[in-house]
């Protein structure tokens, strides 16, 4: 568990450093808006076999191709009633680029459920969703609302977990 969580967060470092780095270049060549870093709060339902609720967080880096279209990674944790459930995700994201800014993805990768008794396993995941982002003050926007449908294929079972989150975007 502990190495798990180690790469996690050794991940989630390499992918601030990946969009700092990136962000100079487009700074210097005075292009705006080519990546975006996500942090924020996540509630999760995750859904049958089991049903429980979830809180946790959610990091995520964006790099725009064009300004209405970026590929996405994203890495979440959620946790409640002793077990754990953590996702790495990426994929196509489509914007709307304005103040009030949509967007939706879709997102495929892994997920990772921990359970009490030391049950653990791991298997393919995917997320169908989006939300609105809103500029607070340039470069800093406000995610006001993500909705996904996480779907995780674990313990031999397939489970439509419902994601909600919010938190802070930083454009470079």
């Amino acid at each position: 568990m502990i190495r798990k969580l180690s790469f996690l967060c050794g991940l989630v470092v390499l992918i601030c450093v990946l969009a700092l780095a990136a962000a100079q270049p487009a700074a210097a060549q005075g292009i705006a808006d080519k990546v975006e870093v996500y942090g924020g709060y996540n509630f999760t339902h995750i859904g049958d076999p089991v049903s429980i609720s979830t809180n946790g967080w959610e990091l995520a880096g964006e790099y725009k191709f064009a300004p209405f279209l970026g590929g996405v990674i994203d890495v979440d944790g959620t946790y409640g009633s002793g077990s754990s459930l953590h996702t790495v995700l990426f994929g196509p994201q489509v914007n709307f680029p304005a103040r009030i800014s949509p967007f939706g993805h879709f997102l495929i990768g892994v997920g990772h459920a921990d359970l009490p008794f030391g049950l653990e396993n791991t298997g393919f995941a995917f997320a169908l969703g989006g939300g609105i982002d809103a500029e607070l003050v340039p470069h800093i926007h406000w995610r006001v609302f993500q909705g996904d449908l996480v779907q995780t294929h674990l313990f031999g079972a397939t489970e439509n977990n419902a994601r909600i989150s919010t938190g802070i975007v930083i454009h470079f």
